[in-house]
């Protein structure tokens, strides 16, 4: 019988970089927050942080409490020795505790005293929650910054605004970034006020009793939290209330969506038939196409826009974590491993991208015109009814005027003023200078330059 030659499998390296945050997306400083070794320190400062509050309750020496503290860091408590441990005890927190107390000789035995897992889980989620927060809080002021200044850059820049994806009348480009400036405000605001909402550990035990710490269990959990500098919950389970992570997950889908309708817009600007604006492109060494060398595609807008759509994806596991049995199950945590760092990271990616496409972006001032004049004065049809009302017509009439006379210009390839001019009610009414002065494009952008103004005032007022 004839042997079977065996096709044995490539050896692989013993560790691969299987998510694309491994190797693609994402600062480092970023998602060292959420690293396992982040995890890891963090955990440290929390059972740290335990000790110091016996200390000061009178339950723990200061020999002792300066023993556990001196060693409350990873290179005392490595992560591969607990991770040895865990291996064995099958459980995270027990793991670690048992690394302390072995680098912590006698002063081992208070270690973790009066606590339960999720008081040490979850306070340290805390505080990789109040790390994120600043990292994306200076992500979010430098994108503000930045679109401040295409704003004020572009305060008189006219175009066409849109309505159905079709040419409406003239606005500036400066009033469009100033709606873009004054929403991402708006995400500062809600940051800033949500956060002493989402920062919050929680430190009475397996039910939210405190039956373990005694009398004093408040004023130990405050201890705890005001040292670590989170906030004090009032009322807890096993948990902290998953409602704070609900609304910061919410947050940072509401803040990748409005990137992501700023990316948008300038990938609509770029199309061919547009070329208003557009994501800068290195010319000289850079590549937007394998075979279509005349191509400049948005390929950072296109990246961010499509990260911003993960991290709305994570909206709906988030609420699902927030319905736990009784007073907790395990359900959650699995998942929050994901949704809390993958969301978190994604979305100061998306933030970073955004604020670069703004710093290359270009603007066409000379095509922006361009494209407004091909549209043979229809764009201007309604300051011509509006002047007509306030010469005494009709607001009906008027709009019932502008209406036949445009449509004669589009079915006959006209400029609107021509027909206007031949049109007896409009005629009548105007002069061929005043007219002429209401197809003027610069004519039709209202206040907007008053608008970009204040926002661009208030955005940098808010970030100073």
């Amino acid at each position: 019988m004839a042997s079977r030659k065996v096709h044995e499998a490539p050896s692989r390296p013993s560790i691969m970089a299987f998510c694309p945050l491994d190797y693609r997306y994402g600062s480092q400083d970023f998602k060292h927050i959420w690293s396992e070794v982040g995890r890891h320190e963090r955990q440290l400062e929390v059972e740290r942080a335990l000790i110091w509050a016996h200390w000061q309750l009178g339950r723990v020496s200061e020999e002792d409490y300066n023993a556990v503290a001196a060693i409350s860091n990873p290179e005392s408590v490595r992560k591969e020795r607990v991770s040895e441990i865990e291996a064995e005890t099958r459980h995270d927190i027990m793991a670690l505790t048992k690394a302390m107390a072995e680098a912590a000789g006698d002063a081992g035995w208070c270690i973790h005293l009066g606590a339960t897992s999720n008081d040490i889980v979850d306070t340290a989620v805390a505080l990789q929650l109040r790390d994120s927060i600043v990292m994306l809080r200076e992500q979010l002021c430098s994108l503000i910054a930045v679109c401040a200044d295409v704003a004020e850059r572009e305060r008189d820049t006219v175009m066409l605004g849109r309505t159905h994806g079709q040419a409406a009348v003239p606005i500036t480009f400066g009033l469009k970034a100033a709606v873009w400036l004054d929403e991402l405000r708006r995400q500062l605001i809600r940051l800033d006020e949500a956060s002493p909402r989402i920062a919050v550990g929680k430190f009475l035990g397996a039910v939210g009793t405190g039956a373990a710490q005694g009398v004093n269990a408040r004023e130990l959990q405050r201890l705890i939290l005001t040292h670590l500098g989170l906030g004090v919950p009032l009322a807890t389970t096993q948990v902290v209330g998953r409602d704070r992570y609900v609304e910061y997950v919410s947050w940072l889908a509401n803040v990748a969506t409005s990137c992501e309708k700023i990316l948008q817009e300038i990938r609509n600007l770029q199309r061919s038939e547009l070329q208003e604006a557009g994501e800068g492109f290195d010319v000289k060494k850079q590549v937007g196409s394998s075979t279509m060398a005349h191509k400049k595609n948005p390929i950072k807008s296109e990246n961010a826009s499509g990260l911003a759509r993960i991290v709305r994806s994570f909206i709906i596991p988030t609420y699902e974590n927030a319905l736990l049995w009784h007073e907790r199950d395990l359900a959650n945590s699995s998942s929050e491993r994901f949704t809390l760092s993958h969301g978190s990271a994604l979305c100061e990616d998306v933030l970073a991208k955004t604020r670069q496409v703004l710093e290359t972006m270009w603007v066409d001032a000379e095509r922006c015109l361009e494209n407004i004049k091909s549209q043979r004065g229809l764009v201007m049809a309604e300051k011509v009814m509006i002047d007509l009302v306030e010469r005494g017509i009709a607001r009906d009439e008027a709009h019932e005027i502008l209406r036949e006379a445009s449509f004669t210009a589009v079915a006959n390839k006209e400029e609107l003023i021509d027909v206007c001019s031949r049109t007896p009610a409009i005629s009548a009414a105007f002069s061929a200078e005043e007219l002429e002065a209401m197809f003027e494009p610069s004519n039709h952008i209202g206040v907007s330059g008053e608008i970009v103004d204040e926002a661009v005032a208030l955005a940098r007022n808010a970030i100073q």
